[in-house]
């Protein structure tokens, strides 16, 4: 998820402009980080010392990882740790800025510090968010220690990943009485837990959505569009009652509903979690006390 976080922050901070960050995430889907990238994310290795490595690999025919070992940078299990790593998203899109020639080590590493410290983020977080963790990365950004709101937003965010876009990322959780939203699907659930979730937003993000869980290419009306994102929320709370009952308790979820021409929201108290996800902005919102009416 940091890849999409910093990214846009390098991007508002003129590191990068638009076609710079798409063209890095296209390299990212097709790369793997190289070991030297990762050792200094990891903060196993200074910038220096990786780079004198990668001088030296350069004049011989030996891999990074055993000239940092012969140099005394790296163990073995730390070696061993960083080939765990080569597939993570967040390295892979560090290592095509570098590859791309738009940012250097230094630049990168200045932006995560910056980064951090304007978020009032803890060394955990960050790692958390390199390695893409949803179950630790949800509760940085939703600010509750309810267990429940944590284990419903947890599994909502890591459905959407699965079926719709292994890209999105999300924004920091607030508590309001009233959302309003150009389009708006809801669905209720009650049982031994009661709740009901809703996803909003304008119709072009809500379409892009739609698009991306369906595979279908033309999605042309709102009614289409709606019908589409239902479905998907009913997908995603089916799962959770899956998952719930495996521990006992039995959910019956209510059919979906869509609505159109900005619907309201309103509840005694509802959480909302901006999610950016298939190139737009939605809002998921979850109401555990089950006052939710939409108007």
């Amino acid at each position: 998820m940091l890849d999409r976080l910093l990214g846009n922050y390098m991007l508002e901070k003129g590191m990068l402009n638009k076609a710079q960050l798409q063209q890095a995430y296209r390299d990212q889907d097709a790369n793997r980080a190289k070991l030297g990238v990762i050792a200094v994310s990891e903060k196993l290795m200074t910038i220096a010392q990786a780079e004198q490595v990668n001088a030296l690999q350069a004049s011989m025919d030996r891999k990074f990882g055993d000239i940092a070992i012969e140099k005394g940078y790296l163990t073995e299990a730390q070696l061993g740790r960083l080939l765990e790593l080569q597939k993570n998203s967040y390295l892979a899109f560090a290592q095509s800025l570098i590859d791309e020639g738009y940012l250097t080590y230094e630049q990168i590493d200045s932006a995560e510090s910056e980064y951090q410290q304007i978020y009032g983020l803890t060394e955990t977080d960050m790692n958390d968010l390199k390695e893409g963790d949803v179950d630790r990365i949800i509760p940085i950004f939703l600010g509750t220690e309810d267990e429940r709101c944590k284990r419903v937003f947890t599994m909502g965010i890591k459905n959407l990943y699965r079926l719709v876009d292994n890209h999105i990322y999300v924004g920091k959780a607030y508590k309001t009485s009233s959302v309003r939203g150009e389009v708006l699907a809801y669905q209720g659930y009650k049982g031994d837990e009661s709740a009901k979730t809703a996803i909003s937003g304008k119709y072009e993000d809500v379409q892009k959505m739609a698009i991306a869980y369906t595979k279908e290419e033309f999605i042309e009306t709102r009614e289409d569009a709606l019908d589409a994102v239902c479905e998907l929320i009913n997908c995603m709370n089916g799962l959770y009652a899956s998952e719930m009952s495996k521990n006992g308790v039995k959910i019956e979820l209510e059919p979906p509903e869509f609505f159109v021409g900005y619907s309201e929201v309103k509840a005694d108290e509802v959480v909302v979690m901006p999610v950016f996800v298939s190139g737009g902005e939605v809002k998921y919102i979850i109401s555990l006390d089950n006052s939710m009416e939409v108007n």
